[in-house]
């Protein structure tokens, strides 16, 4: 067996080689989403009068999914309707989600659709992140960052995806998604140990077709949970590939042991 087999081609691209045991997505014992509704396998019921509503299956999320096919654990730091203001004002105190004892070895990080289609939140810039979170800037960046922070103080040696929204065919919500998508790289490059899982530009559209396959009203139905799954684990498992010296110590993260060359 070739080495290049193993480690990907250099011209290859994420979600080019697809995974269906979560590859190298199973060197985190403990992994955290953040996230929304479409991070908590929310689905959506209709009463006889047509009336919608909203509920949270957490073990159909795609974070769930994604622990069975790689045999990791999987912690839901999510709830419906979440934005970064919220979960660093009031839902991560409330859940208690910055307890030590819930450090993961890596974090998934999926906010955005909330905070800047549907509240309108100012995206900001990166200038709104300071060395004292408290301090940081009030918008979508400031907020972003200030969950990565305080995360860090937990597990300081974690490693961290953050995902960009799909491609969708409104032009409207295009224009805030590629806004989005820029905040993304930006935090990304500011943090150390952070990656982006850029679905806008990698993953497939989320046009009528797919949403008819995957999709139950705004948000997607079982079959759609298991192939968001496959598609992180494997476009982790391509970040792990190509930059495979930055994951060679992620057994020593949580405990103080590191080793030197």
């Amino acid at each position: 067996m070739k080495l290049e087999y193993m480690l990907g081609a250099a011209d290859e691209k994420p979600l080019e080689n697809l995974v269906n045991n979560g590859g190298y997505t199973a060197i985190f014992r403990r992994i955290g989403v953040v996230g929304d509704s479409l991070s908590s396998g929310e689905f959506e019921s209709k009463d006889k009068d047509g009336n919608k509503g909203y509920h949270d299956y957490f073990e159909y999320s795609w974070g769930q999914n994604l622990a069975r096919i790689s045999g990791s654990e999987c912690i839901n730091f999510s709830r419906g309707g979440m934005t970064a203001k919220e979960y660093c004002e009031s839902f991560g105190d409330s859940m208690r989600f910055w307890d030590s004892r819930l450090a993961c070895q890596c974090y998934i990080i999926a906010l955005g659709v909330n905070d800047i289609h549907n509240m309108g939140q100012e995206i900001g810039s990166i200038d709104d992140i300071k060395e004292d979170y408290t301090q940081n800037g009030e918008s979508f960046i400031g907020y972003y960052a200030q969950i990565i922070q305080r995360l860090k103080k937990i597990q300081p040696k974690a490693k961290f995806f953050l995902m960009t929204m799909p491609k969708e065919e409104s032009r409207r919500i295009q224009e805030k998604t590629v806004a989005h998508r820029k905040a993304i790289y930006e935090i990304a490059e500011y943090f150390d140990n952070t990656y982006v899982l850029d679905i806008y530009e990698y993953g497939p559209v989320y046009d009528d077709e797919f949403k008819k396959r995957f999709y139950m009203g705004g948000h997607m139905n079982p079959m759609g949970y298991v192939f968001t799954a496959h598609m992180v684990a494997s476009y982790i498992d391509y970040i792990i590939r190509h930059n495979i010296n930055d994951f060679k110590e992620v057994g020593f993260i949580g405990t103080d042991l590191n080793y030197t060359e």
